[in-house]
């Protein structure tokens, strides 16, 4: 854990290992072309927040009846600490290698190769698992067979990957505006039927078993947090794009701080909507959001609003396919694999996208829509809280050594946010289930092992984090 990154001098290598060093011309590059506009469309995307809207929400509304508000409002909170951290870290180490290598140059290299191996756990289950539900969001229009509907989003969310970024940005700011339109729907018209008044939103209730009303815990809102703090989890994207990013140094805290400002309010705003517009504590308990926006207008709104709502599922492939292959063509170039697998990761195509990579993480996930997926996605939920922990102690490293005097975004409030980070996750992980945490401990496990074997005894060649140089200051 403290063995940090030092400068690579390729002349002190091995002879032996000098075909593994980067070329003379240094590690390949992806090609700057996109501001805080287009980083903000690609990564408000990633947190699809009228997918989350409808998907994550309701399992929230069915435990926290009244108090869903109040526990994202303060999941909302708890996330400013974790943007402030990938704030400053992005700026510092501004990657496409996103945690691994602000983890890598800051707390040592292998901490970042574990948190690689947990971001790969991410890339390979989240996607198709998301793209499983377009189905449901489908219904009022065509009936689809969920892994098949899910398989044809991932293969076209891998196709759009390997066009030109900009072009991307374009294209899921279109698919946004939809999904912003369908919250601004929910919201209209929750707020036009409120049944309450807003001193519902802290009376602590939900519809229990034979219609009775039980009372909300403080206990069950600290337990509902686990999900709440990731309902705005994807403003994370925006450091994965930084290599990418003109001015990086300036426009990826801007994108990071501006995507969970506006994520926030377009997923909260809604909610608060919906808990006072339901018709009683019941349907408010059952979560079925389609249904009160039916019944509150019309079927016709209703489809439109499910439509939406599939559109910004597949808005939401396109941006995790573009993300999570960055993370793979990272790796390659900063050779954590057998040369031969790192030639192939790092292959740049016509467009300057990482096609290779692109391809190897979006045909298996179109696989993967045929698998179930529920041990898995629980696995995704330990290895996300895992590679948080890891980011939060990553900022607590931030400013020693020559690092405190590189220009960068500093958070305010340091030590004590990223401190704050670590004891709420440190928590969030004791709520999984043991048969979760067991899985990806022995996932960590043989990827320590890996990393014993074949990376630490090849340190000249091997896992050599790199930060683009032409980072602006």
């Amino acid at each position: 854990m403290t063995d940090t990154l030092r400068p690579v001098q390729p002349s002190a290598a091995p002879a032996a290992e000098a075909p593994d060093l980067p070329a003379p011309d240094g590690p390949r590059k992806l090609k700057r072309s996109i501001g805080v506009v287009g980083g903000t469309l690609l990564t408000i995307s990633c947190v699809t927040p009228a997918s989350t809207l409808f998907v994550v929400v309701p399992d929230l509304f069915s435990t926290l009846g009244t108090a869903t508000a109040l526990t994202i409002a303060v999941g909302s909170l708890l996330c400013i600490a974790v943007a402030f951290c990938y704030s400053e870290l992005g700026t510092l180490i501004p990657s496409a290698g996103g945690e691994y290598a602000m983890v890598s140059t800051l707390a040592g290299r292998l901490a970042g190769w574990l948190v690689f191996v947990l971001s790969l756990l991410v890339v390979m289950i989240v996607p198709p698992v998301i793209a499983m539900g377009t189905a449901d969001y489908l219904a009022p229009v065509v009936h689809l067979n969920p892994s098949m509907a899910g398989a044809g989003v991932m293969l076209l969310a891998t196709l759009a990957g390997l066009l030109d970024l900009r072009a991307n940005a374009w294209i899921t700011g279109v698919f946004l505006v939809l999904e912003v339109v369908a919250a601004a729907v929910v919201a209209v018209l929750g707020f036009a039927h409120s049944e309450r008044g807003v001193g519902s939103l802290v009376s602590m209730e939900v519809a229990g078993q034979g219609g009775h009303t039980d009372t909300v815990t403080a206990m069950l809102v600290v337990s509902g947090l686990a999900i709440a703090l990731f309902v705005t989890q994807g403003f994370s994207t925006a450091v994965y794009l930084s290599e990418e990013m003109e001015n990086p140094r300036r426009n990826v805290a801007r994108t990071v701080l501006a995507t969970l400002a506006i994520s926030a309010v377009i997923i909260l705003v809604p909610v608060i909507a919906i808990t006072l517009g339901a018709s009683d504590l019941a349907e408010l308990t059952g979560g079925d959001i389609s249904g009160m926006v039916a019944a509150w207008s019309n079927s016709a709104v209703g489809t439109f609003v499910s439509l939406c709502v599939a559109l910004a599922i597949i808005n939401a492939g396109i941006v995790m396919v573009i993300q999570n292959s960055r993370v793979l063509f990272a790796s390659a170039r900063d050779k954590a694999w057998p040369e031969p697998v790192n030639n192939v990761l790092s292959r740049l195509g016509r467009f300057g996208s990482p096609w290779v990579a692109t391809l190897l993480v979006g045909v298996p996930g179109a696989v993967l829509c045929f698998v179930d997926l529920d041990t898995l996605y629980g696995i995704t939920g330990v290895s996300v809280t895992g590679m948080y922990l890891l980011v939060a102690v990553a900022a607590l490293l931030a400013r020693r050594g020559s690092h405190a005097h590189t220009p960068a975004w500093r958070m305010p409030l340091w030590p004590a946010l990223p401190v704050l980070l670590i004891a709420v996750l440190a928590y969030v992980l004791t709520q999984q289930e043991t048969s979760h945490l067991l899985w990806t401990g022995g996932i960590t496990a043989a990827a320590t092992l890996y990393w014993a074997l074949y990376l630490r005894p090849r340190r000249e060649s091997r896992w050599l984090v790199t930060v683009p140089e032409d980072a602006q200051a």
